[in-house]
């Protein structure tokens, strides 16, 4: 995740469940990582079997978006914060995704091997600069029911939701996949750039000239490392 971040433009600071004072007022944006399903106890689900859960993460994640939407911070969640995004804005989860959406091809990797179709004149089309994407897959949750405010992004070819965004500023993005893991794919290193213009826009907090500059800043940090990258 540092690697996105900095490929970006950006330098990354590490919150985990009681190693780490959380201090919102110190950053410029968040991003929501993967990990563990979230607890079905949050959303109106029942528990199953067998699922591992992190009661500790869900209330830091809980905290930390919460306290991100007050401020106005830019977020970006991932696999599973795209669900703690949906989750705390009251929305709902498929806690077995293929067995909702049998015809979503059923794939589990780091590379990119599903095909997904994003949705025009979304956040995330503008973000990644393109309607068709391929990325990777590590979940079995998925978006059911969506948060207020929110819109679908993105879906892949069986129709389930992988991708959700705000549907007005502050800049707020939700993924299913983990483009950290894919940045040597422009379309992926461009989320974290899209984050860290708003994070810096948001810095600046001075209207459309300022994230006009910073948004330009970003594109030659981008073009700098487009030619370290090859």
């Amino acid at each position: 995740m540092k690697l996105a971040i900095w490929l970006a433009g950006g330098r990354a600071l590490r919150w985990q469940a009681g190693y780490r004072t959380v201090d919102l007022d110190a950053v410029d944006g968040v991003v929501i990582g993967g990990g563990d399903d979230i607890a079905p106890t949050l959303y109106g689900g029942e528990l199953r079997v067998g699922v591992r859960l992190d009661p500790a993460r869900d209330a830091l994640e809980q905290s930390v978006l919460r306290g991100a939407f007050d401020r106005g911070l830019p977020i970006l969640g991932i696999c599973r914060g795209s669900q703690m995004l949906n989750v705390v804005l009251g929305g709902t989860l498929h806690q077995d995704a293929y067995e909702v959406y049998q015809g979503s091809r059923y794939v589990r990797t780091v590379l990119p091997r599903k095909r997904v179709l994003i949705e025009g004149e979304s956040l995330l089309s503008r973000s990644a600069k393109a309607s068709c994407i391929y990325v990777n897959a590590l979940h079995s949750q998925a978006v059911d029911v969506l948060g207020q405010g929110l819109r679908v992004a993105a879906r892949d070819e069986g129709g389930m939701v992988q991708a959700i965004e705000r549907m007005s500023d502050p800049f707020a993005l939700g993924v299913q996949w983990h483009p950290e893991h894919l940045v040597y794919r422009r379309a992926h290193r461009r989320l974290f750039r899209s984050l860290v213009a708003a994070a810096r826009a948001e810095r600046s907090a001075g209207g459309d000239a300022q994230l006009d500059a910073a948004r330009q800043e970003a594109r030659e940090d981008d073009a700098r490392r487009e030619r370290l990258w090859g």
